[in-house]
């Protein structure tokens, strides 16, 4: 590529860690951002610290699909400032109309709450992230487009949007930089699938690339087989209803929540026969969708059957929604939701959110959690740092609406049952291209994931991988020609994910430091020596020499930590 159109990579979110997907392409005059989406569990402070960029510049938004980590930002974007053109799948248009009013619906409850906490402390109330209006008047700058379509979103930027596998509308994402003389192409993987994933079709197989930004989510670990997810997922329900307990599946109102009650309606299907058996006692056993976003979701689904796979298609050219049994309910109100905790009958309660930190899951897990015939089934990623992840890793005790809960339901997780694809599924996928990426640019994925998953990469593919770090951009000079420019982030790093560069220049901040205090140090000796010093500058010196003892007393107990 010539200079001046060089094309910059620089990754803003997803990078220690699995949420707030974003990164932002720079090419001649315009910028382009992947995703914008909300961080969540430990990392949910930073969606409150400004944008590392000014949102009025960004041209256009290249959104994968709608899951909140991915898409959760815009509203905010959009208040900031952003007035460019936001692409993606039409499905992915349709669930984000529900999903960003429901995001706000929640940001603005939790300011509600804790601005009557600051109100008693005398402090001023507290402003949500976002509104309903800003998420309503995010929604005019979206265009939605069909998967396959050839974009040209100018001159010299031209996408194409893949079906992913991973959600109802999810994206691979194409991207072809001409500079006139060179064209790059850059892939943009977004949230990979599952092969034979329910409902939706596999991930698209992509022929070639110059680089390709990934996630590893799973990038070192590996899904139970299919057939064994579904006969587990039905034992645990045989077995917990047997005792007489409630099922509590914790799970995302968008992807998951369907795929379930397909399955579901799937297995009933295929025993239509087993009269007098336990699995006609299944058939007995209410099924409630507790999520009002669960609802809208699933009619959504009803309207976007288009891009059903064929086995989906299937069932309903025979007549038989794949959507829906006889035993299914959606719960519509908040007093038929709280009904469901004073009844003692055995049930399957399906609720949001899929990490329970938010909605009506965590009323249900709070009356549920400490009874031994109730079970808790994990079907989905629990990122650290949130309540279901506290409960999937054993914790015996958990607080919940400010009530410390015992856990004394049997806790399972089946891995089956996620929207991203394992180590094999990335892997095979990248085996897909037919012209090998010249860099892999590895996120959205813990530590110790992506580090597994470039090994993986690199000795069985050959692929030279990068794993970036927050804020860090690569300005790439053609095909294979990449140099980190390095930034300082503002940012503050999180515990447990501090580098080794980011150490290093703290070190090197230290030695400045040290020799401009030696050198002013010896300035002010020689004017405090000399007869000509007044008392204002003596008082002036004094202080400033009393705070830098503090300082300096404050940096000595930290080195002793």
């Amino acid at each position: 590529m010539r200079a001046g159109d060089y094309l910059n990579i620089r990754f803003i979110g997803a990078v220690n860690g699995v949420t707030g997907s974003c990164h932002i392409i720079e090419f001649r005059d315009k910028k382009l951002m992947l995703d914008c989406g909300l961080f969540q569990g430990r990392d949910e402070d930073l969606n409150y610290q400004e944008f590392d960029f000014d949102p009025a510049s960004i041209n256009y938004l290249l959104l994968s699909h709608s899951h909140i980590d991915h898409s959760g930002r815009i509203p905010l974007l959009v208040k900031k400032g952003f007035r460019g053109t936001i692409y993606c799948s039409k499905a992915t248009y349709d669930l984000c109309e529900i999903m960003l009013l429901d995001s706000a619906h929640i940001q603005e409850m939790e300011a509600e709450w804790a601005s009557r906490k600051a109100k008693r402390a005398g402090r001023p109330p507290v402003e949500p992230l976002y509104t309903k209006e800003d998420a309503n008047k995010s929604l005019k700058y979206f265009n939605p487009v069909l998967y396959g379509q050839i974009i040209p979103i100018d001159d010299h930027i031209t996408v194409r949007f893949n079906d992913a596998g991973h959600v109802l509308g999810s994206s691979i994402i194409e991207m072809w930089f001409n500079d006139g003389s060179e064209v790059i192409k850059a892939v943009y993987s977004g949230d990979l699938g599952t092969k034979e994933r329910p409902i939706l079709n596999d991930p698209a197989i992509i022929d070639s690339a110059d680089y390709v930004i990934m996630e590893a989510t799973y990038g070192n670990r590996l899904h139970e087989d299919v057939k064994k997810r579904d006969e587990t997922l039905i034992k645990i329900i045989l077995k917990t209803v047997l005792r007489g307990g409630t099922v509590v599946i914790p799970s995302f109102a968008v992807g998951r929540t369907q795929e379930i009650i397909y399955e579901l309606n799937k297995y009933y299907d295929s025993h239509l026969s087993d009269f007098g058996t336990k699995t006609n006692l299944l058939r007995t056993v209410p099924v409630y969708v507790d999520s009002p976003l669960a609802v809208k979701a699933t009619e959504v689904f009803y309207r976007n059957a288009g891009v059903f796979d064929e086995e989906a298609r299937g069932y309903i050219r025979r007549g038989d929604n794949p959507l829906d049994f006889s035993n299914l309910h959606f719960v519509q109100d908040v007093e038929e939701s709280k009904k469901l905790n004073f009844s003692d009958e055995p049930k399957i309660i399906i609720s949001s959110s899929g990490m329970c930190e938010a909605g009506r899951i965590k009323h249900h897990l709070k009356h549920n959690l400490w009874k031994r015939n109730s079970s808790i089934v994990f079907v989905g990623y629990q990122a650290e740092g949130t309540l279901g992840r506290r409960i999937r890793d054993g914790a015996k005790k958990v607080k919940i609406f400010g009530e410390e809960i015992y856990v004394n339901a049997e806790v399972y997780s089946v891995e089956g049952f996620s929207g991203h694809a394992d180590k094999n599924g990335l892997l095979n996928w990248l085996r897909g291209f037919k012209e090998k990426p010249c860099k892999l640019f590895i996120v959205h994925g813990e530590g110790e994931s992506k580090i597994d998953f470039a090994r993986e990469v690199e000795e069985q593919l050959g692929i030279d991988c990068i794993i970036p770090e927050y804020n860090q951009v690569y300005e790439i000079k053609g095909k294979g020609e990449v140099e980190y420019i390095r930034t300082s982030p503002r940012k503050p790093a999180i515990e447990g994910e501090l580098s080794q560069e980011r150490i290093q220049e703290m070190l090197e901040e230290l030695n400045e430091v040290k020799e401009m205090f030696q050198h002013i140090l010896g300035q002010v000796e020689g004017h405090i020596s000399s007869d000509s010093v007044s008392l204002k500058n003596y008082t002036l010196i004094k202080n400033i020499l009393l705070n830098v003892k503090n300082d300096i007393i404050n940096l000595s107990m930290l080195s002793g930590k």
